[in-house]
């Protein structure tokens, strides 16, 4: 049975029906074919030319002259500038009787993950290293120095609760997010009577919106309003929303609780209810509002902890409204207030 040997019109068309960036380096080191993604990545009119004047990088350019005399395939990096940041490449680079082909995969977003994952432990190590170090060190002093001293050693323990609290809210939280994300592509079925879960969530938060003294209303519309969903999961979305007006929005006295009426929206591209948590707070810097719902990120951190915020509420909220195929939008102007709008599809 003899070799077929692919003429360059049909090389050509070969690595063009591929979807991942290909290139071929023929036996005098010239571009012997491209496809699409990859001159999209490389740019320009490549055929023909040598290799180095298009890859140009150390590593890729030493792998193909190591997959010239192999005959097992080398793996090198590459990097491509794309707009803003960089896009990591896994190039598999192997010989081809004569020719060498390179083969690009997209790195970035797995080292992306990575990196998230990194970042999310190391800031889960800092978010618990504070409070555990504030204990192990009052426990020192009370062990010591506070031992026979009634009035400190009742302020140490007052801080050695609050910091205990914070420790288990961070960890209530990270469970709370990790049941969420685990479910996230499962979508709840049940009906949910909005009305009656924000009356139960503003009853619930009660004290805290008295102590704060803030007054929080509600308004809804004369038709009970229903969802389908997860009525656990909603109620924990508009605790965290509402919370944070009690907490952020203190100064202006009032947070508005407003259930809209069905209609069709076109952020959910049909019919849906809107649910908006208004403050007359201070307010939140636009440059801040696309991070809030980043893991962890605060717009005042010390503020945050002062008032037992864990970092985790949005993200968790974010999570929540995804699985239900809502849209979730923060808006606000310093100095004027937060607005935040839940949408909901009714069906």
């Amino acid at each position: 049975m003899r070799n077929t040997i692919l003429t360059p019109l049909a090389l050509t068309a070969v690595i063009h029906a591929l979807p991942m960036p290909v290139l071929i380096v023929g036996p005098d080191d010239r571009i012997k074919a491209i496809n699409p993604p990859l001159t999209a990545i490389l740019g320009g009119d490549l055929l023909g030319k040598h290799h180095i004047t298009a890859l140009r990088q150390p590593a890729v350019l030493d792998a193909i002259a190591v997959a010239r005399g192999s005959t097992t395939p080398v793996i090198a990096p590459y990097t491509s500038r794309d707009g803003a940041r960089d896009t990591i490449y896994r190039v598999v680079v192997a010989r081809a009787e004569a020719d060498v082909v390179l083969s690009f995969e997209d790195q970035t977003a797995a080292q992306d993950v990575g990196q998230m994952r990194r970042d999310f432990v190391a800031n889960v190590s800092h978010e618990l290293r504070t409070p555990l170090t504030a204990l192990l060190g009052f426990i020192e002093t009370l062990g010591g120095a506070a031992r026979n001293d009634p009035a400190a050693r009742d302020r140490f323990l007052a801080i050695m609760a609050h910091e205990a609290s914070r420790m288990t809210r961070l960890v209530d939280d990270l469970l709370s997010l990790s049941r969420v994300e685990v479910e996230e592509r499962v979508r709840p079925r049940e009906n949910v009577h909005l009305g009656a879960a924000l009356r139960s969530v503003i009853k619930g938060l009660g004290p805290q919106a008295e102590a704060a003294q803030v007054k929080v209303a509600l308004h809804l519309p004369q038709t009970e309003e229903t969802v389908p969903g997860d009525e656990g999961q909603l109620s924990q979305v508009f605790t965290n929303l509402i919370e944070n007006g009690i907490k952020y929005g203190a100064a202006g006295g009032e947070v508005s609780v407003t259930l809209s009426t069905r209609t069709v929206h076109q952020r959910l591209r049909g019919e849906g209810v809107q649910i908006t948590v208004a403050d007359r707070g201070e307010g939140i810097a636009s440059h801040h509002i696309a991070r809030l719902t980043e893991r962890f990120y605060r717009v005042d951190s010390h503020r945050s902890r002062a008032v037992g915020g864990t970092g985790l509420g949005l993200a968790i909220v974010k999570h929540i409204v995804n699985r239900h195929r809502g849209r979730f939008v923060i808006e606000s102007e310093v100095g004027q207030g937060t607005n935040v709008s839940v949408f909901l599809p009714t069906s």
